[in-house]
């Protein structure tokens, strides 16, 4: 368990550094601790291919203190409904037509771009003959990646002319 929990530390820890994850989580309304605690929730079974228990999840969070399984699932609970949140939001915006076709493309955009970055860095991960150039295109996709995503941010948060 100790290796297993150091590899998921690690993932998490990388994944968590991503620089297109910081723009993406600054600009979220989950906290740190909530999207790693999300992030564990959802995936960490899958890293270990086996059903996780919440004490042995709450065991893989990124702190030198001891989480306990009520405080790890009262996080998790709040992420949650963050989500929630955040989609009512959305759906609340476009009820009141705040949110209209011309001001959703930029968004629809950045998230076909992100589909398409995330696709080709899973395919360099199966398919190490054209590493050089796919690498080479995930950096292009990420710089302009996180170019949109610091413009969107300031989108709503500047003052209207």
């Amino acid at each position: 368990m100790l290796s297993f929990r150091k590899n998921v530390q690690n993932w998490l820890k990388r994944s968590l550094e991503d620089p297109l994850a910081k723009i993406l989580a600054k600009n979220s309304n989950l906290t740190r601790t909530q999207l790693e605690t999300l992030l564990i929730d959802v995936l960490a079974e899958n890293i270990a291919s086996k059903s996780l228990k919440y004490e042995e999840k709450a065991k893989l969070r990124q702190t030198k203190a001891a989480i306990s399984r009520g405080a790890f699932n009262r996080t998790l609970k709040q992420a949650k409904k963050n989500i929630i949140q955040s989609i009512y939001t959305i759906l609340l915006l476009g009820y009141f037509g705040i949110l209209e076709d011309a001001s959703l493309t930029p968004y629809l955009e950045v998230a076909n771009k992100l589909k398409a970055y995330t696709k080709a860095y899973r395919d360099l991960h199966g398919n190490h003959q054209e590493a050089k150039e796919q690498l080479q295109m995930i950096h292009i996709l990420r710089e302009e990646l996180e170019t949109m995503l610091n413009q969107l941010s300031k989108t709503w948060t500047s003052p209207s002319s």
